[in-house]
């Protein structure tokens, strides 16, 4: 058997999430599974960097898996895509033996996008949190999305993934606000990257941040409410649709050939101390 590592990009509209459920739930990890099962003839187990929540979108999900095969990566790449859904691509694949896109992972970046659009655009429905008629603060958001870097509990947002865990501390590299400009106007486009994320975190750090964009509530409050630990507080749970994994960070790699580009590639923004 070879060990695979393979960049996973999807739209999670349809889909109960990265992980799979008993059927007929619809999952990404589910629809994987059966298309690899499918091109090979040999049953499949998808390991994911991180599990996206339902309707979250990921341009970077970073997977992998353990078959036998007798083609040329490119040909398992292409025949893998025949079988896939539209709304499911692999973008790249690669061989490295021992790869664990979860444990060996450095950091995670997600990309999250709100516009303010004085009536509601039907085609920024699926990847746009739309505040018709809102104006934003960025500078104040700024504020409060600096207050979020370095190590902090961030129990107040988000709860741990595993079971019987509770440990809330993550590391946070990157939190920032900008604007982008597009063919529908401008949009608001948060980034942060970081570890690892608790469920719900970045929605509801999002959520919260959209409210001192708003005026509702303070970057002091704000800071407040990280302080407390208090889940209670963060009330506001920004929609799945904003949300994309866009990358995940691995340590570069001194080999050469096709197995490590890949790699490679998602750690050029690695921070310093960690690669």
């Amino acid at each position: 058997m070879t060990r695979y590592g393979a960049i996973l990009a999807y739209d999670g509209t349809a889909y109960k999430g990265f992980q799979r459920q008993p059927p007929p739930t619809a999952t990404i990890q589910a629809a994987v599974e059966k298309a690899i099962s499918q091109v090979t003839a040999q049953p499949a187990s998808v390991i994911a960097a991180g599990r996206t929540d339902t309707g979250v979108h990921a341009s970077g999900q970073v997977i992998a898996f353990d078959v036998e095969w007798k083609h040329g990566d490119d040909e398992l790449l292409r025949a893998i895509n025949s079988q896939l859904p539209l709304d499911i691509a692999v973008r790249e694949i690669w061989r490295q033996e021992g790869f664990h896109p979860r444990y060996d992972a450095l950091w995670r970046q997600y990309g999250y996008r709100i516009a303010t659009p004085d009536a509601r655009h039907p085609l920024m429905n699926r990847y746009v949190w739309q505040l018709g008629g809102e104006w934003l603060d960025l500078e104040r958001m700024n504020e409060a999305a600096a207050l979020c870097l370095g190590e902090r509990d961030f129990a107040a947002f988000g709860t741990p993934p595993q079971a019987g865990s509770s440990n809330t501390v993550r590391q946070v590299y990157l939190s920032e606000w900008d604007v982008e400009s597009g063919a529908f106007g401008e949009i608001s486009y948060f980034r942060i990257r970081g570890t690892a994320f608790l469920y719900h975190m970045v929605r509801r750090l999002v959520g919260m941040m959209a409210r001192v964009g708003r005026g509702v509530i303070t970057p002091g409050e704000f800071e407040a409410i990280l302080r407390s630990r208090d889940i209670n507080r963060a009330k506001a749970l920004a929609p799945a649709n904003g949300l994309v994994l866009e990358a995940v960070g691995y340590p570069r790699r001194q080999e050469t050939g096709s197995q490590t580009r890949a790699v490679e590639s998602l750690a050029i923004a690695a921070p310093e101390g960690n690669t």
